[in-house]
């Protein structure tokens, strides 16, 4: 939100009152709190009259500081509030009479004690960022709504990554952000998970702790900072030091939580009914015989909106006139390998009996006069799920309980952005800072349920809205595109922004949701499906099985559907990782080569996991342009070499995509390539790449729990290339070098392999 009108005044109506000075500095119990008043003071008489702040400094964790920024402390409601650590660890604090200071960490904080108003943070005896004059305060607009505002100096050529879901360029500086779910699509600038997170090229992230509507203008207001406001009288935020992206995220994500490790059969393919498209058991069968049939390996079968009857969703009740045995159809299903997930979502419409039992039991939303809240948007006569009350959440989850004993595994958790405010909560909630909490309420109910009918390690969602702590229960997909070449790329924006906020897992819907997709569209967006951590064929009116497209589809989607499968030791590593560090799978390429500074804006590339780098093709003549960091990167698919820094361009058939192995890396695929849950460490392969004399590197494979299956450890010394096995039961595996060099081990734990003098 802009209060400015240039640099020096104002907007019409808009009146502010910054800090000026810490006038008043007292210290209790690790924090440092300060008094700032909005006007100089220069004697008694100036304390009279006139805005206060109180600004409290303090740290929930090493290399953190918390600012907690007040106005008026009886009117900041109580809830809801995201849950973060606090963890209030020793931290040193100095207070003279110059300025006061508070380390956390290698993490400071200096606050000016005369005017001008100037707090700075540092790390390293470097300057992070600082709060200068005109930057911290409050604000009322024309109507006397009250804002606190705060800004942090943008320094020269820093870029600014991040604020959830977001499908324009990678890189945030020069845009207006409102941190505020809806429902728009993914071309457009509003998002359906918001997240009010940054983080900078400058060794530093800002988490804006603040449920409700944050608005960002990052370099937009004042292109020299970036300003956030948040209508009320309270305004937290916290500074992180990284000092890379990565320690960044681990940071974050210590502090808000980290992602449930999804099941390892989640990460196999999924075919969806399709939307509006017209669809009973026969045309499920048809469909999953005809995977079978041209040999495409396939892990979940997703029944859209129309499993249920019209008008009534949500009301979890099968339509009998298009599956009148639905318990029947779920036990073949099953009986051939697959799992099932059921579209749902948070409404109840007026035509369903849900709506009566809810509404007398009091778990639907309701207006202050009482009455429950309907819209005819979506289903007619549409009421919201109250999930701030324990009993609607336990009535809701019930429901599921029934589906999950039908034999249903997983849920995809549509909607939940565009909540109302003209509403009362069951819990008191303020109905503006609960607009986008609803999100995390709405999908931790069924996360919980999934989670206690199958255990933790099986629960699995495929979830559109989320906020803050949204991460810790995926997957999330990005929600309705087109299906284009443009949807495409500005998916994968959405996807990398996203995985920026700490949200390890994400997909996207194979060929675009809206329209039917070109096969060119398809068969490129295959490759790129199947080369993410979750993989979905879905539509809206028209099927995704790839034989609708062309003969060329089945291949290219059995290719890299087998390619996916084969590369699940080294994938669900990185989900691991994902799970124990808040890394996402698909990382921006800042995120891992933040000094490279080719890679501060690239948007339509990324690494899977730490060592494949993939640049999805985004025409339908195949050529492309994509960036490779410095190394002797090595193609995938066909051992050949590419050496960076530097810009290639290449043009690739339908089966192939710019697919590089980092240098030194170990990448560990499995035996088989019909599924994605297998035994990883039974005939695992580990390919070694570059790797360089006196290099060492130890390769974990996991087992489908997420616990270590294997170990080993890969070294180089001269022309000998060695690998042994630390630990993990005896079984047969394998090690090649990537000029194609092989060995195979039955048991034994130690291979080595003689490499040529130019290797």
């Amino acid at each position: 939100m802009k209060f400015k009108d240039g640099y020096w005044r104002l907007r019409p109506g808009v009146r502010a009152g910054y800090a000026t000075a810490a006038f008043d500095v007292t210290v209790r119990d690790g924090t440092l709190r300060v008094l700032a008043p909005t006007r100089e003071i220069a004697r008694r008489g100036d304390t009279i009259d006139g805005p206060v702040l109180r600004v409290d400094l303090s740290s929930p964790m090493p290399d953190v500081i918390r600012v907690r920024t007040v106005h008026f402390a009886g009117s900041v409601p109580a809830s809801p509030a995201f849950d973060v650590r606090d963890d209030r660890p020793d931290v040193k604090i100095a207070v003279d009479g110059e300025e006061a200071a508070l380390t956390s960490g290698d993490l400071t904080v200096r606050v000016r004690r005369d005017a001008p108003w100037e707090m700075t943070f540092s790390a390293g005896g470097r300057e992070l960022t600082r709060s200068a004059g005109k930057s911290l305060g409050l604000m009322r607009d024309p109507d006397e709504r009250h804002f606190m505002v705060e800004q942090l100096r943008l320094s020269a050529g820093e870029l600014v990554y991040g604020l959830g879901e977001r499908f324009g360029p990678l890189v945030r500086n020069g845009q207006s952000v409102d941190i505020w779910n809806e429902d728009g699509g993914t071309s457009s600038e509003i998002a359906y998970k918001n997240v009010p997170f940054y983080l900078t090229n400058r060794g530093y992230g800002v988490f804006v702790n603040h449920p409700g509507r944050v608005s960002f203008e990052v370099g937009s207001e004042t292109v020299s900072r970036v300003q956030f406001s948040a209508e009320g009288h309270d305004l937290e935020y916290l500074i992180i030091h990284g000092p890379t992206p990565a320690d960044i995220l681990r940071r974050y994500t210590a502090l808000t939580g980290r992602p449930a490790l999804p099941p390892a059969w989640s990460f196999g393919l999924w075919l969806s009914t399709s939307f509006t498209t017209d669809y009973d058991e026969a045309t499920v069968t048809a469909f999953v015989d005809g995977m079978a049939e041209r040999d495409l390996p396939l892990s979940v079968f997703h029944f859209d909106c129309f499993w249920m009857r019209r008008f009534r969703w949500c009301d979890f009740v099968w339509d009998p006139e298009v599956f009148p045995d639905p318990e029947g159809m779920l036990r073949r299903l099953k009986e051939r390998g697959l799992r099932v997930c059921l579209w749902i979502n948070p409404y109840i419409g007026q035509a369903s009996e849900l709506f009566e039992e809810g509404a007398a039991a009091g778990h639907l939303l309701r207006r202050p006069d009482g009455t429950v809240w309907q819209d005819d948007h979506w289903q007619a006569g549409r009421a919201l799920v109250d999930f701030t009350s324990p009993a609607a959440r336990e009535w809701y989850a019930g429901k599921l309980r029934g589906l999950l004993d039908m034999g249903v595994d997983a849920f995809k958790t549509d909607f939940g952005e565009r909540i109302p405010t003209d509403v009362v909560h069951a819990d008191g909630s303020d109905p503006e800072r609960m607009h986008n909490y609803y999100s995390l309420l709405y999908n931790q109910t069924v996360h919980d349920v999934l989670a206690q009918r199958r255990g933790p390690g099986e629960a699995v969602l495929f979830a559109r809205s989320a906020t803050v702590g949204g991460q810790r229960l995926p997957v999330h997909w990005g929600g309705d595109c087109e299906s284009t070449f443009e949807a495409m790329a500005e998916s994968l924006r959405g996807g990398l922004s996203l995985g920026l906020g700490g949200f390890g897992f994400w997909s996207h819907d194979i060929g675009g949701f809206e329209g039917r997709p070109d096969p060119a569209v398809f068969k490129r967006w295959v490759a790129f499906g199947l080369l993410s951590s979750h993989s979905r064929l879905h539509g809206s009116g028209s099927y995704r099985v790839p034989w609708l497209f062309d003969e060329e589809s089945v291949d290219v989607l059995r290719a890299f559907t087998r390619l996916k499968a084969r590369l699940m030791p080294y994938l669900y590593g990185a989900a691991v990782q994902a799970a124990a560090e808040g890394l996402p799978m698909m990382r921006a390429m800042h995120l891992e080569f933040p000094h490279d500074r080719g890679c501060d804006h690239l948007d339509a590339q990324y690494l899977l996991g730490p060592d494949l780098l993939v640049a999805p093709v985004l025409s339908a003549d195949g050529d492309i342009s994509y960036y490779v960091p410095e190394g002797v990167w090595t193609r995938l698919l066909d051992g050949t070499t590419v050496t960076g820094p530097g810009w290639r361009g290449e043009r690739h058939g339908f089966d192939s995509l710019p697919l590089l192995v980092r240098p030194g890396a170990v990448i560990a695929t499995g035996a088989r390539d019909d599924r994605p849950d297998y035994d990883y460490a039974d005939g695992v392969t580990l390919h070694a790449y570059q790797f360089a004399d006196g290099a060492t590197r130890t390769v974990t494979v996991p087992a489908l729990d997420g616990t270590p299956a294997a170990v080993f450890e890969v070294s180089r010394h001269g022309d000998r290339l060695r690998a042994r096995r630390l630990s993990g039961a005896p079984a047969p595996w394998n090690l090649r070098h990537a000029a194609a060099h092989a060995a195979a081990a039955p048991e034994i734990d130690h291979i080595e392999i003689t490499l040529s003098a130019k290797e």
